[in-house]
């Protein structure tokens, strides 16, 4: 078995956490908060992170050369993610989670 490139590893283990972060936060406290929280470009963006965090992880777990191009996409989501939880407010754990992975996944991407 190849071992994985611990900067490839970091970023697997930051991706994993945001993805952690933003289904916990979205359907625990946002969904329990309502209001701003809910409303859908927020929720869906909230959701898309999620998914391409997972997504990103997954890609360089099977370690395909594609991951770049997902770690791209996934930089750019996380970021926007980042900016309207902490527009939104009351969500650091998940804005803090967002702004490591897209600093990770630009790194990969490049």
């Amino acid at each position: 078995m190849s071992r994985i490139d611990p900067k490839v590893q970091e970023c697997i283990e930051k991706c994993l956490a945001c993805y952690s972060a933003c289904l916990s936060t979205a359907m625990g406290h946002c969904l329990e908060t309502g209001g701003k929280h809910t409303e859908p470009p927020h929720f869906r963006l909230m959701m898309a992170c999620a998914e391409v965090c997972r997504t990103a992880a997954h890609f360089m777990l099977v370690g395909t050369r594609h991951h770049r191009h997902i770690c791209a996409e996934c930089a750019e989501i996380c970021a926007e993610c980042a900016t309207d939880c902490e527009r939104i407010g009351d969500m650091q754990y998940c804005v803090d989670a967002c702004r490591r992975c897209a600093e990770s996944c630009r790194l990969m991407a490049a």
